[in-house]
């Protein structure tokens, strides 16, 4: 009889804004409304600019489900009822984990998500709270 010890590595998926942005934690709730697009301005007056990556990409519904604590289906009818209607403009969908991280590193006011954030990236690591 043998037996296999398999460790599953979970990643983490961290929330990153943009250098310019001045916030250290965001609430569930605060990810939330911005993620679905309801808060659209950052404190100090600041658009803020969402990247995602794909729905279909495990990171996103990893994303969706532990952090903003919603199914990524349920994010998607939020931006396709708010662009149908014209009330407002769904995130910026990236291709990549580099993508995103990029546009994040580039875009004033910008938030998005990746996993495996190193210390030398030039970005904020943001803390979940409940």
């Amino acid at each position: 009889m043998s037996f296999c010890v398999c460790s599953l590595s979970v990643q983490a998926v961290e929330v990153i804004t943009h250098p310019s942005v001045k916030v250290n934690s965001l609430t569930t709730s605060q990810l939330r409304r911005i993620y679905s697009m309801r808060q659209i301005k950052w404190e100090n007056g600041t658009p803020i600019v969402v990247f995602v990556l794909p729905s279909e990409f495990k990171q996103h519904q990893d994303f969706c489900k532990q952090t903003l604590k919603i199914f990524p289906y349920q994010l998607d009818l939020i931006w396709n009822k708010l662009t149908f209607s014209g009330l407002g403009v769904a995130p910026t969908i990236v291709n990549t984990s580099t993508e995103l991280l990029l546009a994040v590193k580039s875009t004033p006011g910008a938030i998005g998500y990746i996993e495996n954030v190193t210390k030398e990236e030039e970005i904020n690591v943001i803390t979940i709270t409940k």
